[in-house]
């Protein structure tokens, strides 16, 4: 059986699904594995590497892909590549299948059998698996130095024979994984380090990183997580006085960190631009949630911005940025993943279709996007049908502007009471996984 491992081409991709140290114990299972030239160069593993490790080097994408019963990449292809995959070949990467109907779609008429390395369930079987705690867990800790290296100032106390310089006071938005690896990356550099998270069992998860948890505790607070370990959303009320507890606190604080994610959505906003002003001039934010939109509201992704005297960090691909150790966790993920669908005695690909772990990352399979949380996202692909429908509707309210002038009043009221959709939860918690209705993952 042979594995192709392909070069990245989305931009700013600097990861690679496979290491050579991964790559020689797939080979130590009996697998033939070709890697495209130059797919390691952005995490510094050179070709001389992969081909001493037993790998191929192939010369393009294309000699990787022949005859390559599985594909290996970090990001999935864009939906006009889909049919360059071999029909009938597994891919296995991280697919972002929310924000990516259409691809998963094009993989699916292509006739190949995707698993996204994101929907990874989180269940003890799999944690060798878990891509995305693998990468939050470096990308918090990057977000610490990225601070630190914008920061003027040192993050811990020194006492000089010339003056004190205080500690640095850290905030970090999220106690998920991201959120727990920045804690104790600013614990370690000396800084004084708070955080808030909607779940209570984060308080204790804080406290034991030397962090002092931020969050009204009352009793709904105490009813906010579910047994399944997830964060529900909090009623208005909570919202408000939570949102005023950390408006006070963000004035103290010299950096903040957030890591608030929401499957399916975009990412909350946590910071607005009044907190952002609030702020010591020559303090710092970093905004971990920008490739989902971002949670703080003056953030300009892809760069340093400052604002109000605050300088506001929104790298895009965080992970990238560490991509030689990101891509060996990454890689080892994977092989994990691999062994549990090959068959070391027949040399094989031998799935059990009913594992836990399989139909949890299945999306797409004998042409069609299979995985049911995708199922309710599939009226979002047509907008045109409501489009189609808006003239009638506006008709409507026009005539019954015409015949009884008494209803203009109320027609206003409603429109204002109406959901609005594109509001976010005013959440710090993080979520990364395959799950749809209303909880939010425990984890970054």
């Amino acid at each position: 059986m042979k594995i192709a491992i392909l070069k990245e081409r989305r931009t700013q991709e600097t990861r690679v699904a496979a290491s050579p140290e991964s790559v020689k114990k797939l080979i130590g299972l009996g697998i033939q594995v070709a890697v495209e030239k130059g797919a390691g160069n952005g995490a510094a593993f050179v070709d001389a590497a992969y081909k001493e490790a037993g790998a191929e080097i192939a010369g393009d994408a294309a000699a990787a892909l022949k005859d390559a019963k599985l594909v290996l990449k970090v990001r999935g292809p864009e939906a006009k590549d889909a049919a360059d995959l071999p029909k009938g070949s597994l891919l296995a990467a991280i697919l972002d299948p929310y924000r990516s109907l259409e691809e998963m779609k094009a993989l699916a008429e292509a006739g190949v059998t995707a698993f996204a390395m994101d929907f990874m369930p989180r269940i003890t079987r799999a944690q060798s698996m878990d891509v995305l705690s693998s990468q939050a867990n470096l990308a918090g800790y990057k977000a610490v130095v990225d601070a630190a290296a914008e920061f003027g100032r040192a993050f811990p106390l020194m006492m000089t024979a010339a003056g004190k310089v205080a500690p640095a006071q850290v905030l970090v938005m999220g106690a998920g994984v991201a959120g727990l690896q920045a804690i104790a990356t600013a614990k370690r550099l000396g800084a004084l380090v708070s955080a808030t998270d909607v779940r209570p069992a984060a308080k204790e998860q804080v406290e034991s990183l030397g962090g002092k948890f931020v969050a009204v505790e009352d009793e709904e607070f105490k009813q906010a997580e579910s047994a399944g370990g997830y964060a529900k959303e909090m009623s208005d009320a909570y919202k408000k006085k939570q949102a005023e507890l950390i408006a006070e606190t963000i004035k103290k604080m010299d950096v903040v960190i957030t890591t608030a994610l929401i499957p399916g959505r975009a990412a909350p906003r946590l910071v607005t631009t009044e907190m952002v002003k609030s702020m010591k001039p020559g303090s710092v934010v970093v905004d971990l949630a920008i490739d989902n939109g971002g949670n703080v509201e003056a953030s300009e992704a892809g760069k340093v911005a400052v604002k109000h005297g605050v300088k506001i960090i929104a790298y895009h691909n965080l992970p990238g940025r560490l991509a030689s150790d990101t891509s060996m966790l990454y890689a080892n993920n994977l092989f994990n993943f691999v062994a549990l669908l090959y068959d070391k005695e027949k040399k094989d690909l031998a799935i059990d279709w009913d594992d836990e772990i399989v139909k949890g990352t299945l999306i797409a399979k004998d042409g069609k996007v299979v995985h049911p949380a995708l199922e309710n996202l599939e009226p979002a692909r047509k907008p045109a049908a409501k489009k189609a429908a808006a003239p009638k509707a506006a008709a409507k309210k026009t005539a019954a502007k015409k015949t009884d002038p008494d209803k203009t009043e109320p027609e206003k009221t409603s429109a204002k009471t109406a959901p609005d959709s594109d509001k976010q939860p005013d959440t710090d918690k993080t979520a990364e996984t395959g799950k749809t209705g209303e909880e939010q993952k425990n984890g970054d």
